[in-house]
């Protein structure tokens, strides 16, 4: 006879079973979909002997589940206003505080000709039809993140770009946090049609302890042109589960830097499906932990089309007793011939008790592609430090100056110049307080 083992369930998993209780029945959308997505949560998080959260064990990382944010007070919106990063360029704004869209804030009045957008909440409230294109994308349903998003979530916005637009100013998506002990969920859909050009900008900022959980899905018609901009500078007592999962069309160009320095464990998962042929895409990113800070990225590239093309660099610099996690995954698919698909990551450990994760990976079953990945860990180099010492520069400037470069080659794919001076200036507060 065979006996099922069913672990204990932590004090997080309880209380998330005690949350969704008392709470889906005032949540909005389709009830159906918050079960079916909480199933996967009641049987329990993931844990380490689960391939995908093998570097990230969510069980153990997940001490508490803290309690769904109330709508935020006008206090709260107050400090989310004067919290807000990255106001240093000129971008349309839509602003969030503790998971709920603060109109008041944004600027979806004034938005650029050709760009709408709505709140998730008003969307289930008239049961908008481009609700429907929810899960396009085909990001895996049963992940984690994904489903405690799918079971909580209880605002969001809708964006779309008509077709033919060539939006001139920046869309800027501020998720700010503040107030102590809640939990946020916020969903974000952004249907780009053909022919259109546009770039977002996705910041993540505030304090307090709490919890966050985002989930961005972008759909991209044919013969589009996208850039992405994030960046994740939460509070140092807070967990960070994100998520950007993305379908491209034909001939489109995609490209994606994002930035994290904030959080105390934070995942940032991106799911790519090539649908289209002849699409390239650029997906990069800098990730800088110090303390015991916990920051993963995990990345899925799904070459389902011909002739498409991938690049991927992500960076780490590792500092205190902190911890860096890359897995990195491409799939070539039997009819995507003409792949071209390279990834690099590369780990900078500043501290002897850092650790650095590096899992990439290549899975082909077409026989006419190029796909090479690739993995560097090490330190400083210490000819290139005594170089600047010689020349009165003190150790830890020394130190800032390489590390600046080593990551300098993500943001200088930054176009933007303000929006560049801003993450450098992110980046350069982190090496100066080394937190």
């Amino acid at each position: 006879m065979n006996t099922a083992v069913r672990p204990i369930k932590t004090a997080a998993e309880n209380a998330l079973v005690e949350q969704f209780t008392a709470a889906k029945a005032r949540l909005p959308g389709n009830r159906d979909a918050r079960e079916k997505a909480f199933g996967a949560v009641v049987e329990g998080l993931p844990h380490r002997r689960v391939e995908e959260w093998k570097y990230t064990d969510l069980r153990a990382l997940m001490r508490d589940a803290k309690p769904l944010a109330d709508l935020p007070t006008d206090a709260q919106v107050a400090a989310v206003d004067r919290k807000r990063v990255l106001t240093s360029f000129d971008a349309s704004k839509i602003v969030f505080a503790n998971g709920s869209l603060i109109e008041s804030l944004s600027d979806l009045g004034k938005l650029p000709a050709g760009v709408e957008a709505v709140s998730l909440a008003k969307a289930y409230a008239s049961d908008l039809p481009l609700l429907a294109r929810f899960g396009e994308a085909e990001a895996p349903e049963d992940n984690a993140a994904i489903a405690l998003n799918t079971a909580f979530v209880s605002d969001g916005v809708l964006i779309r770009i008509a077709a033919g637009t060539k939006v001139d100013r920046p869309l800027h998506l501020a998720f700010g946090q503040d107030g102590e002990g809640h939990a946020s969920y916020a969903r974000i859909l952004i249907v780009v049609e053909d022919d259109a050009k546009v770039e977002i900008v996705e910041s993540h900022f505030g304090e307090g302890h709490h919890q966050t959980n985002s989930y961005v899905e972008l759909l991209a018609g044919d013969r589009t042109d996208i850039n992405l901009i994030k960046l994740q500078a939460e509070s140092l007592d807070t967990q960070h589960l994100a998520t950007l999962a993305i379908k491209l069309g034909a001939e489109s160009s995609l490209q994606t830097v994002a930035v994290a320095r904030g959080s105390d464990v934070a995942r940032q998962q991106v799911f790519v499906k090539f649908e289209g042929d002849n699409t390239k895409a650029s997906l990069n990113g800098i990730s800088l932990s110090g303390a015991r800070r916990h920051l993963d990225t995990t990345f899925f590239a799904d070459h389902a089309s011909y002739g498409c093309e991938s690049r991927e660099l992500f960076k780490s610099v590792l500092d205190g007793d902190s911890r860096s996690v890359f897995q990195g995954k491409i799939l070539v698919r039997q009819n995507a011939q003409k792949t071209d698909g390279r990834m690099m990551s590369r780990a900078l450990m500043l501290s002897e008790g850092s650790e650095a994760d590096l899992k990439p990976e290549l899975e082909i079953y077409a026989d006419d592609v190029q796909c090479a990945h690739g993995a560097t860990c090490g330190a400083l180099d210490e000819d290139h430090l005594f170089y600047l010492m010689a020349r009165g520069i003190s150790k830890i400037d020394a130190q800032a100056i390489l590390v600046e470069a080593f990551v300098g080659e993500v943001l200088d794919m930054v176009e933007d110049e303000g929006l560049k001076d801003a993450l450098a200036v992110v980046t350069n507060s982190w090496l100066m307080a080394r937190d």
